[in-house]
């Protein structure tokens, strides 16, 4: 592969490659089922013989998540500085973004869900090699799926590390090594690599 290993190259006739050594493979699925446990289940729990019409119809919240993690995962679609600078009426906001949460939110969390576990099943079927690790090749709709999940996990962690802005990031990739949050901050820095070179290879 021409690229340093751990970075995404394309792959000859569509799709993309990576090599993974064994503690990626373990750290990615790893955070990847922390996502899966956050999303939580569909509406009515993930029983084989839950009613797939009562799925289908059933309504999502309207009030957004108390988990800033969640938050970010699952944000209003109305409001912000744009809005107060056009003077909406707050709760004429509300109300919208509450509405297009509880029609809306049960198919995003599905499909975050399905992306998540389309990673981890992709990483299960890996052949180690004789050092643990594997190449990792992705075709098909798979490229599309991590992306939304290294998007996702991305805006997990950026939500426990608190990272709203550009300047506050650099500070956080400077914490010394004895700092707790540095292992989180290292993982932000990586799945942001791994994110921009999948990027650039489905360019």
């Amino acid at each position: 592969m021409g690229r340093a290993p751990g970075t995404f190259v394309p792959l000859k006739g569509g799709g993309a490659a990576v090599a993974l050594d064994e503690v990626e493979i373990s750290i990615l699925r790893s955070l990847v089922v922390q996502l899966l446990e956050l999303i939580g289940p569909g509406p009515g729990g993930d029983e084989p013989d839950a009613d797939p019409l009562a799925a289908l119809f059933a309504e999502g919240p309207t009030e957004p998540p108390s988990d800033p993690a969640l938050a970010r995962l699952f944000p209003d679609a109305y409001g912000g500085p744009s809005a107060e600078d056009e003077g909406v009426d707050p709760a004429e906001l509300k109300e919208r973004s509450s509405e297009f949460r509880r029609f809306t939110e049960n198919d995003l969390r599905t499909r975050k869900r399905e992306d998540a576990l389309a990673v981890v099943q992709s990483l299960n079927a890996l052949t180690p090699a004789g050092d643990g690790g594997a190449v990792l090749e992705l075709t098909g709709e798979l490229p599309l799926r991590w992306l939304g999940s290294l998007n996702d996990l991305r805006l997990t962690i950026g939500a426990r590390l608190e990272i709203t802005e550009d300047e506050q990031s650099e500070q956080l990739f400077r914490l010394p090594d004895e700092d707790p949050r540095k292992p989180l901050v290292m993982a932000y820095l990586w799945l942001g690599g791994l994110q921009e070179t999948l990027i650039e290879t489905l360019a």
